[in-house]
């Protein structure tokens, strides 16, 4: 299975704690010097590299980065409305006519990047929520952000880009609209009655994580409908957005996603597992590599489980005879 880091994680690693962030020195650090110290310490681990729109990659910056990659690619373009204070209530949920009309042109720009070099587009709605009871009009709200992911689907569409949609339950809005599967799929079959139905999902594990959700169901479910597009591996403590090191906590739920990843033959059509790490006081190139490799590790362990003999003690829901063959797998 091929890889994809997002840049973010070889960051300052700012906090609200602390603004300049846990490694100042990387602070004013170019994109393409960013990306060169990663290809540099990375090599063949990462096969391509995803980035914030306009943020992190843009026109004014594609040659250089380009020429930073050192052959490899970019393998997602994502939202970066979050990051921008105008934002800060909504963009392509705002109430505000103005405002909407900028996120939605933000959007729009961000897909056509996406196209023009051939890579995925990755909606994050973060800043699409509230932070207080009695703050929103839901109705209204949730009406015009469907209406924006209608107009985004449709560009995409018109240009041949594939979006991935991303849940989360909050920050930096306290309630995203879109915090967790059931809503993503709400918005996924919105689309998909318009004849939109180039969305699909992205699974951040710790966002499924802190929510409570299981990876490899999702993941089987998602597979079901056609709708597995991307993964942010990742995990944590299962309170807040960690992005530790793949493996570092939720194990065993990683080793179930990994068997029914190799059930959904997860990979054959391209799909890439992508890391979406914020390794805050850690160095960054070792938590990556660390993190690859815990994978490779987590995934062979899945590799040598009986899946005959796992499908058998599933089918009568026999959870002793699944852990001997899970530990087996593990050496014991």
């Amino acid at each position: 299975m091929k890889t994809s880091l997002g840049i973010w994680a070889l960051g300052s690693m700012i906090t609200r704690f602390v603004p300049g962030g846990y490694q100042p020195q990387w602070a004013g650090e170019s994109t393409a010097a960013r990306v060169a110290r990663a290809v540099e310490g990375l090599g063949d681990l990462i096969d391509g590299y995803e980035f914030h729109y306009p943020q992190e990659l843009s026109e004014a910056n594609l040659d250089e980065v380009r020429a930073a990659l050192g052959g490899h690619d970019v393998y997602c373009v994502a939202t970066g409305l979050h990051l921008e204070p105008a934002f800060g209530k909504g963009g392509l949920s705002s109430t505000d006519d103005a405002v909407r009309e900028e996120a939605l042109r933000r959007t729009r720009d961000g897909i056509s990047f996406a196209a023009e070099i051939g890579a995925h587009y990755i909606i994050w709605p973060g800043i699409e929520g509230y932070n207080y009871p009695f703050q929103t009009p839901y109705q209204d709200v949730w009406a015009r952000f469907l209406d924006a992911m209608g107009q985004a689907a449709q560009h995409a569409k018109d240009n041949g880009v594939t979006i991935f949609l991303e849940h989360k339950n909050s920050e930096p809005a306290m309630k995203i609209l879109m915090r967790n599967m059931g809503m993503t799929l709400h918005v996924i079959h919105t689309l998909r009655r318009q004849g939109l139905d180039n969305v699909q999902v992205n699974m951040d594990w710790q966002h499924l994580i802190m929510n409570g959700e299981n990876l490899a169901e999702y993941a089987a479910l998602l597979a079901a409908e056609g709708l597995l597009g991307h993964q942010h591996g990742n995990s944590g403590w299962g309170t807040f957005d960690d992005d530790n090191m793949v493996g570092a906590t939720a194990f065993m739920e990683t080793l179930e996603l990994a068997v029914e990843l190799r059930r959904a033959r997860y990979g054959d059509r391209g799909e890439r597992l992508g890391f979406d790490l914020y390794p805050y006081t850690e160095d960054a190139i070792a938590a990556v590599r660390r993190s690859v490799l815990q994978w490779r590790f987590i995934d062979d362990v899945a590799g040598r489980i009986d899946e005959a003999a796992l499908r058998e003690a599933q089918s009568h829901k026999d959870a002793v005879r699944a852990y001997e063959l899970v530990y087996g797998a593990l050496g014991a």
